[in-house]
């Protein structure tokens, strides 16, 4: 999947940073070493770490297209970067790579449900999402969402079962109302102060 993405992007004349890492090879632990960390656990784990949410779109041929990401980031203010991590599983990655271009779209703390339908994998998600049209790329900007970040892909890295997507940041602006939603322990929740 990572190669398809490369080759895509430089087809498209978007510069790539390195070209994928082989996988790493598989090997049996020994006895005296600590078996790899069992799944549910590092989910649980891990889900003590709250989050904010997000809905990564694109607009490509077929249409908007988007799903829920918590694994956003910021990554450089010179020049100005943002990240994203995607399942390389997911159905509509392979769309937003063919796009060149993202939304990201921070959600607040009455959208919870947005998230959700978002979330589910082959519906029809945009049904009834009022949305307009970034100002740079055309991507999906979601009505109601307090901050956008609108973005041009310029690198994919591979990282295990997910890809790093690096987009550059060409439009953004946010709404100093309402308080964001969060992800913590399975559960949407708000910040208190």
């Amino acid at each position: 999947m990572a190669a398809t993405v490369v080759r895509h992007l430089r087809a498209a004349g978007s510069p790539t940073a390195v070209e994928p890492l082989p996988r790493p090879a598989l090997r049996a632990v020994r006895e005296d070493e600590r078996p790899p960390v069992d799944p549910a656990e590092f989910r649980r784990v891990l889900g003590h770490f709250a989050s904010g949410v997000t809905i990564v779109t694109a607009l490509d041929a077929d249409g908007p297209t988007g799903f829920a990401c918590q694994s956003f980031a910021s990554l450089s203010l010179d020049p100005p970067l943002v990240a994203f991590m995607v399942a390389r599983t997911s159905t509509t990655w392979p769309r937003i790579a063919a796009a060149g271009t993202f939304c990201v779209n921070v959600l607040g703390a009455g959208q919870g449900g947005l998230c959700r339908s978002f979330a589910v994998s082959g519906a029809d998600k945009f049904a009834g999402v009022e949305w307009e049209a970034a100002p740079v790329t055309g991507s999906p900007r979601l009505a109601g969402a307090p901050a956008w970040i609108d973005c041009t892909i310029t690198t994919v890295h591979t990282g295990g079962d997910h890809l790093i997507v690096v987009g550059r940041v060409e439009g953004l602006d946010a709404t100093d109302q309402g308080d964001p939603l969060l992800f913590h322990r399975g559960r949407f929740g708000r910040f208190s102060s």
